[in-house]
C-alpha cells in the first residue's frame, strides 16, 4: 500500500505490495512553517497506524537533521518527532533518511526544481560557498527501498548519493544541461553535513561518479 501521490509515491508504484505501507505523504518542503501541514502529516500517520498495524511501515525522513544550520527548523524538529512516534507505535518499521530527492514534477520548492525555475526565469539566487547538498533520484530511492524491505527491521537508514555537492557545482551542471546562464551571487556561508554513509549505500552507487550522477539526475528528471 502506498500513502501519497507525489513524485516519490509515483516512483514506488511498481514496488507496491500488500504487506507493506509506504508512507510517502509527508511534508516535503523543508522551509515549511505552517503548523497545520505538520499536524496533517501527524494525523495521517496515526490513522494509518490504526488501520495497518499488522503491516511493515516504510517512512521517509530527512538527512537535513545532520545539517547544523537547520537543527532548529520546524521541519527538522517535526521529522525527529515523527521518527520517535513511529518507533513507539510500530512493531515493524524502516525509516529512510533521504537527501534532496529529485524527480519529475513535485514540490516547486525542492532544491533542483527551485534552481531550474530560477535559471529559466533569470531570478537572482544566492549560493552558499561552504555548503554541501546531498542529492538522490526518487528512482534510486524506490529501487533501494524495495531491495532493503526484508533485510532490515526497526532501523534508520541514511540514503542518498554519498557525495556532498557544492551549490555552485549543481548550478554549473544545470547551466550546461539547460544551455542557459544562472544569475547568482556567492556568499561565504554554509557548512558540510556531518555524516558518514554506510558501506551498503556506497556499494549501491559504486559504479557512478559524482559528475555522472548529476548528469543522470538532470537527464531523468528535468
Amino acid at each position: 500500500m502506498i500513502i501519497g501521490n507525489g513524485m516519490l509515491a509515483n516512483a514506488l508504484r511498481k514496488y507496491d505490495r500488500d504487506d507493506v505501507v509506504f508512507f510517502a505523504s509527508g511534508v516535503s518542503n523543508s522551509q515549511e512553517t505552517n503548523r497545520s501541514e505538520f499536524e496533517r502529516e501527524l494525523s495521517l500517520l496515526y490513522s494509518t497506524s490504526d488501520q495497518y498495524k499488522d503491516k511493515k511501515l516504510i517512512y521517509f525522513s530527512t538527512c537535513s537533521m545532520y545539517d547544523n544550520s537547520k537543527s532548529d527548523s520546524l521541519y527538522v524538529q517535526h521529522k525527529i518527532n515523527i521518527e520517535h512516534i513511529i518507533s513507539e507505535v510500530y512493531k515493524d518499521f524502516l525509516i529512510f533518511r533521504i537527501g534532496n530527492a529529485v524527480g519529475k514534477g513535485g514540490n516547486p520548492n525542492t532544491l533542483i526544481n527551485f534552481l531550474k525555475s530560477a535559471i529559466e526565469t533569470n531570478k537572482k539566487i544566492t549560493l552558499h560557498k561552504n555548503a554541501g547538498r546531498i542529492l538522490v533520484s526518487v528512482d534510486d530511492i524506490a529501487e533501494f527501498v524495495s531491495n532493503a524491505l526484508m533485510q532490515f527491521k526497526n532501523q534508520h537508514i541514511d540514503f542518498a548519493y554519498p557525495y556532498q555537492y557544492k551549490p555552485l557545482e549543481i548550478v554549473s551542471g544545470m547551466e550546461n544541461y539547460l544551455g542557459r546562464k544562472a544569475n547568482y551571487e556567492i556568499i561565504d556561508e554554509g557548512a558540510l553535513y556531518e555524516m558518514e554513509f554506510d558501506r551498503i549505500i556506497k556499494d549501491y552507487f559504486r559504479d557512478i561518479s559524482p559528475s555522472e550522477y548529476l548528469d543522470k539526475i538532470f537527464k531523468s528528471h528535468l
